[in-house]
């Protein structure tokens, strides 16, 4: 008689704004060596509804258990994409906005302390074909990035992440989001406990609200950059619970 192996679930990463899916890289490597399938798709940063519709289109043709995984505006993303998708199994929030129903990312900034982010970003106009007209999108300015985003990297990455940011549409932040799928999908969530973007008491409001099983980390915003270990083992920590092997390990913050 064969013993039956438990499968794996595929891991999906979703960015988060001022940044891409390269961010996730030393990540990858991690839970790659671990033996997981990972994808991380580009998060267009257009608006919250178009995002997430765009990442449940990705999760849809997946054909496998899922463990979708939010950075930052990310978890905005995956909290909307995910609350009817079957597959999706389990949620990770790293540092992210894991909105409730009818909730903007703006609503969890304006009820918390504010941030050094509050006056480092600018706007600028970009052609929105959907609307007919232009529209207004957010950077952070470069010489403040390093500080806000990633006080906590060698100041030549950091530099290099500000020259290569993506900017994320002004209306992503107003954007109201729908039923939470943290409202009906297991959930775990990594506070960074040195976040200059988002409010460190924020995301624990956040992780609490959600029943999320919470870790903290002594981080920047750009955590999983900074920390990859830590991140890669909380989402190998999710796969090997999700998968009935339990073999991550307990304790990783």
């Amino acid at each position: 008689m064969h013993e039956h192996t438990p499968t794996l679930p595929m891991i999906v990463l979703v960015h988060g704004a001022f940044t891409d899916a390269s961010s996730w890289a030393r990540v990858i490597s991690l839970l790659h060596s671990a033996g997981l399938t990972v994808h991380a798709p580009a998060n267009p940063l257009r608006g919250l509804a178009h995002d997430a519709a765009y990442i449940r289109s990705v999760v849809q043709h997946i054909e496998v258990p899922i463990v979708l995984v939010g950075h930052g505006y990310g978890g905005a993303v995956i909290t909307h994409a995910a609350s009817d998708a079957d597959n999706v199994v389990a949620l990770c929030y790293v540092a992210a906005f894991g909105l409730d129903a009818g909730e903007c990312v703006l609503d969890i900034r304006s009820r918390f302390a504010s941030m050094p982010v509050t006056d480092a970003t600018l706007t600028a106009a970009f052609p929105n074909g959907s609307s007919g007209g232009p529209g207004r999108e957010l950077y952070i300015r470069e010489e403040r990035f390093p500080q806000v985003f990633a006080a906590d990297l060698p100041p030549h990455v950091s530099q290099v992440l500000a020259v290569t940011q993506r900017s994320i549409a002004q209306s992503a932040l107003t954007d109201r989001s729908g039923p939470p799928a943290w409202a009906s999908k297991p959930s775990w969530y990594a506070i960074a406990a040195a976040d200059r973007m988002l409010n460190p008491t924020a995301q624990r409001f956040m992780a609490q609200r959600m029943a999320a099983t919470a870790y903290v980390l002594d981080g920047s915003h750009a955590v999983v950059l900074s920390q990859p270990g830590a991140v890669a083992a909380m989402i190998r920590e999710v796969a090997g619970q999700i998968s009935g092997r339990g073999d991550g390990p307990r304790q990783i913050f």
